[in-house]
């Protein structure tokens, strides 16, 4: 459980602002046009006060003048939603808190509420994706918006879910929220050096939002960190984020605009992920770990879906750093497109589970009639993961439907390895309807590498070790086409191979591991 106190009194440490004083705020630059302080409008950032409809009248004016800033210096603003407008940034200035309130137990008042949404597409994603008006902060259909600045949006009176997980107690009535940011159909979006504290199912939700910059931001959250549905032309930079309870970056295409949107031309880059630490602790700076009972729930990973109605196009995932997370996962489950990626330059330490999951299912969550998707053209270069747990990095298509063209280079996967013997002769189910995660199979037989239905793979100067002693082979593959591998290392005393129903095979080029070609399809141990 996480101790209230001990959170708030992080925050303030951090972000100065807890208690602060107007009086002793920062006024906006002296002469600067199109800067509207919020007090001069009726916030009084005493922590208790609910300044919202202060704020929402300087956001107002800002509107109506076209466009602005307006700035909220140091202080505690108590709020309930707060609604963005074209052409106007929120600048929280060092030592300004947006606190949101907590809402009433019912009865009118509290924050907006979750507009409807079509019935008939409703059940296509959760709940959260169906929703953006429930939240803190919200936009709709807007462009040119921006919240700037290095204060702190602390989500203490948001709710964490809908009510349907039995370890979400949260209140959902109407007149409560569950997000921090939300934002829909928007265009020309800047995000940058704020903090965000406790941010409910979602730091940020952006749904439809093209051009979209989210830069330097610490979340320190309580679910996911930011979702990224159906947008195009994004970067995501330098960002830290630590979601113990869920994903830590996670783009999805979803059906929640009423028609398949891919997620497309998106690079995320410099950024820290770690679902390890204590909530508030990253953002006091204090980085206090999660005790080891925890492990079994560790999230904090990058990952692609799961919803996946409109698909994913032109990837960049770079020079990243993975803590104590569940890695990078890949997925394509609802009939759509994932294709032109490429992975590089990530470092990770200490997976709980697969340091890489690709996967296209058949979940096929959305309208009838749509086909199973593809997935194609992946390249992932320059990793270096160690202390993994005992699942392999994985690559799983379908049967009839394999992952195309995968390409793994410059490589090492240092696993902890001691898994019991018998798990080197395991013959893992399909399982083709699961919900997609790394320990949908149940225990693998590889240390390294598991492949299925996959065609078209290369693998060149991989090494994959362990620290322990462990039977299973590196490599173990089933169904695949064309695969050419070249300067593997794989522990000497184990099989570096499993295959079955292996064509085109060729390993070359390796110490300790004899050249082989197998032309036709074979099965092979060795």
């Amino acid at each position: 459980m996480i101790d209230r106190r001990s959170v708030m009194l992080g925050a303030a440490g951090a972000s100065a602002a807890v208690g602060a004083s107007p009086a002793m705020a920062t006024a906006a630059p002296a002469g600067t046009p199109g800067w509207l302080d919020a007090r001069h409008f009726g916030a009084t950032g005493n922590g208790t006060t609910i300044d919202t409809p202060a704020i929402n009248r300087a956001i107002d004016h800002a509107a109506a003048l076209g466009g602005g800033t307006v700035f909220l210096p140091a202080g505690t603003y108590a709020c309930y939603t707060i609604r963005l407008k074209s052409r106007v940034a929120l600048h929280l200035d060092h030592g300004a808190t947006i606190l949101a309130a907590p809402a009433p137990d019912s009865g009118p008042g509290g924050y907006d509420h979750a507009e409807p949404q079509d019935p008939a597409i409703e059940g296509f994603q959760d709940y959260g994706h169906n929703h953006w008006r429930n939240s803190l902060i919200w936009g709709d259909g807007l462009h040119d918006i921006a919240i700037t600045g290095t204060g702190l949006i602390w989500g203490k009176g948001l709710g964490r879910g809908d009510g349907k997980d039995a370890y979400l107690s949260d209140p959902n009535h109407a007149g409560t929220a569950n997000k921090a940011i939300a934002l829909k159909s928007c265009r020309n979006v800047l995000l940058r050096d704020f903090k965000v504290l406790a941010g409910g199912w979602f730091a940020v939700l952006a749904t439809g939002v093209d051009n979209l910059v989210i830069d330097n931001l610490l979340v320190d959250t309580n679910r996911d960190g930011f979702d990224i549905d159906c947008c195009r032309n994004v970067r995501v930079t330098r960002c830290t984020v630590n979601s113990p309870w869920d994903d830590a970056i996670c783009p999805k295409s979803s059906y929640a605009l009423g028609y398949p949107r891919a997620t497309e031309n998106l690079t995320i880059s410099d950024c820290f992920v770690t679902g390890n630490y204590q909530m508030g602790s990253v953002i006091d700076g204090t980085w206090k770990p999660m005790p080891a009972s925890f492990a079994p729930t560790v999230h904090g990973r990058i990952k692609f879906g799961t919803e996946s109605n409109g698909g994913f196009r032109t990837i960049t995932v770079t020079n990243c750093v993975f803590e104590s997370s569940q890695g990078l996962a890949l997925e394509t489950v609802d009939g759509a497109v994932f294709e032109d990626v490429t992975i590089t330059n990530i470092a990770m330490r200490g997976s709980f589970s697969s340091p890489l999951f690709i996967r296209l299912g058949r979940r096929m969550r959305g309208p009838a009639g749509r086909r199973i998707g593809t997935m194609r053209r992946i390249l992932v270069s320059n990793i270096v993961s160690s202390d993994a747990a005992l699942l392999p990095s994985i690559i799983a298509g379908l049967p009839g439907h394999p992952i195309e063209d995968v390409q793994i280079s410059d490589c090492h996967f240092r696993q902890r390895g001691g898994a019991p013997a018998p798990w080197s002769t395991l013959s893992p189910p399909l399982n083709e309807l699961a919900y997609p995660e790394p320990n949908m199979f149940g225990n693998l037989p590889a240390t390294g590498l598991f492949v299925r239905d996959v065609r078209g793979l290369s693998v060149s100067n991989v090494e994959v070790s362990v620290a322990a002693p462990d039977a299973r082979p590196a490599f173990w593959m089933q169904d695949v086409a064309d695969a050419d591998l070249f300067r593997i290392r794989a522990p000497r005393d184990a099989p570096a191979f499993a295959l079955d129903r292996v064509s085109d095979f060729r390993s070359t080029g390796s110490r300790w591991i004899a050249d082989r070609l197998l032309d036709g399809v074979h099965s092979y141990r060795g």
